[in-house]
């Protein structure tokens, strides 16, 4: 039997300092009404002293592990998505990898902004059904926090901080595990979703900028496209589907995706109310918490799909 991928345990990890509207309206020219019915964030949570990329994805990846029952050193390799990592170089998954005590495993980065999981999923997938590792870590974590513009409200008050992981391991299950996933980018849309420094042009950080109206009308085109492709590449349809947990951007973006699809709101995972956008940590933290608070079951059928910067974009269908 071919190998697949099967999701063995789920784990997220959140700053300590949460962040209302209320609190954020006090230092930016906003209130909470006008963020509510733009987007539906009602809070975040924002990164505070000693609180990294990679120690939140360090805290999701324990408590992934737990919930997979596995030891870390039977991870053989981890794949860690973020925009915002620890430091240029070396790969934060490396000082993950340090920080569970794996001596040597497979360590890097992913760097596809909002789809990262995605991307990160899918590559551990592949290496898992190549044969190339046996039991994978895929983390989504970022801070955020500390490349926005704090000035700019029509971007500061939509971010947050935080992590998700997934245990993979491989199996031989047919009706188990990740069943397909498709992946997309178009570079020429760089300028609606970017920052604006780097290491190679500016030598800066740089800030993040966004032209909203213009991203909200592509994601929602692009996510439900990729939708239905990963569905007919699993040879499913979405009455098939018992979750959707989408990349948590904004709330008017989940309602619209849902309406061109068919798709009851009932089955999409909506977190964003309460993480705001974690970017590459959304999908898997919204994954953990509706695994938690016992939406999602062992059996059921999710889809995951995300769009961010670059433009990329991509889903992935999968059997808990």
């Amino acid at each position: 039997m071919p190998l697949r991928s099967v999701i063995a345990g789920v784990g997220s990890a959140l700053p300590a300092r949460r962040v209302d509207n209320a609190e954020l309206a006090a230092q930016v020219d906003t209130s909470d009404e006008w963020i509510v019915e733009r987007t539906g964030i009602r809070a975040r949570y924002i990164a505070g002293e000693g609180e990294t990329t990679g120690t939140l994805a360090t805290d999701a990846a324990r408590r992934a592990l737990d919930n997979a029952g596995l030891d870390a050193s039977q991870i053989d390799l981890i794949v860690l998505a973020t925009a915002t990592p620890d430091q240029t170089f070396p790969a934060t998954a490396t000082k993950v990898q340090t920080a569970l005590g794996i001596p040597d495993c497979i360590a890097f980065d992913v760097a596809a902004v909002c789809s990262g999981f995605l991307y990160a999923l899918t590559v551990a997938d592949a290496m898992i059904r190549g044969g190339g590792a046996k039991n994978a870590l895929v983390i989504g974590a970022e801070t955020f926090s500390r490349i926005l513009d704090w000035e700019d409200r029509g971007t500061c008050v939509l971010f947050g901080d935080g992590a998700g992981a997934m245990v993979l391991c491989a199996s031989d299950d047919p009706d188990a595990g990740i069943l397909a996933t498709r992946l997309h980018a178009d570079g020429r849309y760089n300028d609606l979703l970017y920052v604006d420094g780097g290491p190679s042009t500016t030598q800066t950080v740089g800030k993040l900028r966004m032209k909203g109206r213009e991203v909200f009308r592509h994601a929602v085109t692009n996510l439900a496209a990729v939708l239905g492709e990963v569905l007919d590449a699993a040879g499913l349809t979405s009455a098939d589907v018992d979750w959707v947990v989408p990349h948590q951007a904004n709330a008017r973006i989940l309602d619209a995706t849902a309406r061109k699809l068919g798709l009851s709101p009932d089955k999409i995972v909506v977190t964003v109310d309460r993480h705001a956008n974690t970017s590459a940590a959304s999908v898997p933290l919204a994954f953990d918490v509706a695994v938690r608070d016992g939406r999602i079951k062992r059996g059921d059928l999710v889809v995951l799909e995300a769009m961010g910067g670059g433009f990329t974009w991509g889903a992935a269908a999968l059997r808990y």
